[in-house]
């Protein structure tokens, strides 16, 4: 189940199904559980039947009437409102959570050339 088209794309899936919603919330909206039901239901008969490898079956259900979450959920920079997306946006310098990170980049670049590169010792 993905609720990221481009990225289960990309990862040459054997089978998927993909639902429009939020992230975080591919099985439906918290607490619906007739609609939580359906999906699960649809997406177990969609894996069973899916024939073609890398094959993705959209599911029909949709968050709201009107699509407008993604302008409040997805949108970098937007208003800012209760759902507003915080993201920092994208840079090709590294980011590291922890400085014991930045620490084993800096020891990985130092010793093999690869700051991302994981070398068994």
């Amino acid at each position: 189940m993905s609720s990221a088209y481009s990225i289960t794309r990309s990862v040459n899936v054997p089978r998927a199904v993909y639902l429009d919603f939020p992230l975080g919330h591919t099985a439906g909206k918290p607490g619906d559980k007739a609609l939580q039901r359906k999906v699960m239901i649809d997406t177990l008969s969609a894996l069973d039947t899916i024939q073609v490898p890398g094959t993705i079956r959209s599911l029909p259900y949709r968050w709201a009437a009107t699509e407008d979450w993604k302008d409040q959920v997805m949108r970098p920079n937007s208003e800012k409102t209760e759902h507003a997306d915080a993201r920092v946006e994208r840079t090709t310098d590294p980011q590291y959570h922890l400085e014991d990170d930045v620490r084993a980049a800096e020891l990985n670049l130092a010793r093999n050339g690869c700051a991302d590169c994981i070398w068994p010792e």
